[in-house]
């Protein structure tokens, strides 16, 4: 009965990773607005039903990591080095996955497409929002308020906001830093 659902899990992760893949490849060559949904599961070979199983919408289909984002939004807190304030691991984080470019043809494909792309910078933005509850809770657990605590809400919120921010400014590093150093030290310096 285990191998049965290991090969099922498996057949689904790989459906989801090629739908995943045609559509970032027919997105970069001809534009986001310009492939529909239809097109895509024809290109991974799947019906549309599939497809909608998968992706609830168009945008997350360019965003098919959104669960890896919460996680690893969570572990910016919890797994911090020891003597590292919350804040500044949140900072860190945001900084190194909002900010890096790389090399790679397909990841600077991929951060033109969703830059160039309204509907994909709006969803990238509330895609990060909905993991405001997991970061507030993370927050107060690693501060030792109780769950719910005001402050940790807040700065989950602060936090995440500081991403599309500092995306629109020409170096978003500085802004990134600039931002966390409003929120830890506050407008009455």
């Amino acid at each position: 009965m285990t191998a049965t659902i290991g090969r099922r899990e498996r057949k689904k992760a790989q459906t989801r990773q090629a739908l995943a893949d045609a559509a970032i490849k027919l997105f970069t060559e001809r534009g986001y607005d310009n492939v529909g949904v239809r097109e895509v599961a024809e290109a991974a070979d799947v019906s549309l039903s599939t497809l909608f199983k998968h992706f609830p919408r168009k945008e997350s289909l360019v965003f098919d990591l959104d669960a890896d984002i919460e996680a690893d939004l969570v572990a910016a807190v919890r797994d911090r080095p020891a003597g590292q304030s919350v804040i500044h691991g949140l900072r860190d984080y945001l900084m190194r996955t909002r900010t890096a470019r790389n090399d790679d043809p397909g990841i600077v494909a991929f951060h033109q497409l969703v830059d160039s792309t309204p509907a994909l910078r709006e969803y990238a933005h509330q895609m990060l929002l909905r993991h405001e509850s997991a970061l507030a809770a993370a927050i107060a657990e690693a501060t030792g308020v109780p769950e719910g605590d005001l402050a940790a809400a807040g700065l989950a919120h602060f936090a995440l906001e500081t991403a599309k921010v500092a995306s629109t400014r020409q170096d978003p590093a500085s802004a990134f830093r600039e931002l966390f150093d409003l929120l830890e030290n506050g407008w009455g310096r």
